[in-house]
């Protein structure tokens, strides 16, 4: 729900018609969530919005023609400030970076639960921002680990997922709001995985 109460207008776009089906009876089944439209592509999403704004867009990354972040680099050089969450299925944390880097509030992966998807449109529509974290295996490749230990073995769950963080190049602030800690604590964390990866610059752990 929108904060006077209304359904949060969302528009979906995918060039997989059965996706786009399959994402808006999820979305209205959990409620507070109306799908304004729906797009195959990331032109048909511009010129929709340009006739019915939205509160949030859902949109694939890979689509033919004009992808998911093609579309909102158009939005943000437009001025339109509408959030954008990106889904893709690909575990690449490249991805994530060039979402970030053209405007995006979130970015997700597909297979992520129905629960947090809701979550993560009320989020951004609040203002949030969501970059849930992706693969820590770009990361992992430069780094000779003492023990050639894998870094799960090396790391705590709440590392890596800070680690993960760290491969998107984001800041301890964001990396805090994402995961729900106080940046204090975070700079902990990212001293820790720094030391265990032999190194002092945060630079080399993105």
């Amino acid at each position: 729900m929108s904060a006077d109460g209304r359904a949060l207008r969302v528009a979906l776009a995918d060039d997989q018609a059965l996706v786009r089906a399959g994402l808006r009876a999820l979305l209205e089944r959990l409620g507070g969530i109306s799908v304004a439209f729906e797009a195959e592509d990331g032109q048909g999403l511009l010129d929709a919005l340009q006739l019915q704004p939205v509160d949030v867009v859902l949109s694939d990354i890979r689509m033919p023609g004009v992808d998911g972040i093609a579309a909102l680099r158009e939005l943000r050089a437009q001025g339109d400030r509408t959030p954008v969450l990106l889904l893709t299925t690909f575990d690449d944390s490249d991805l994530l970076l060039h979402a970030r880097e053209a405007g995006a509030q979130g970015f997700m992966l597909k297979d992520a639960a129905p629960g947090d998807l809701h979550e993560a449109i009320v989020r951004v529509a609040a203002g949030e921002t969501l970059l849930a974290p992706v693969s820590t295996d770009p990361v992992r490749a430069r780094f000779r680990f003492h023990d050639e230990a894998p870094p799960h073995d090396a790391f705590g769950e709440r590392e890596v997922a800070i680690l993960r963080l760290l491969a998107g190049g984001y800041s301890n602030k964001e990396i805090a709001r994402s995961l729900f800690l106080a940046e204090g604590t975070v700079k902990n964390y990212v001293s820790t995985i720094l030391d265990k990866l032999g190194t002092r610059d945060r630079t080399r752990a993105g």
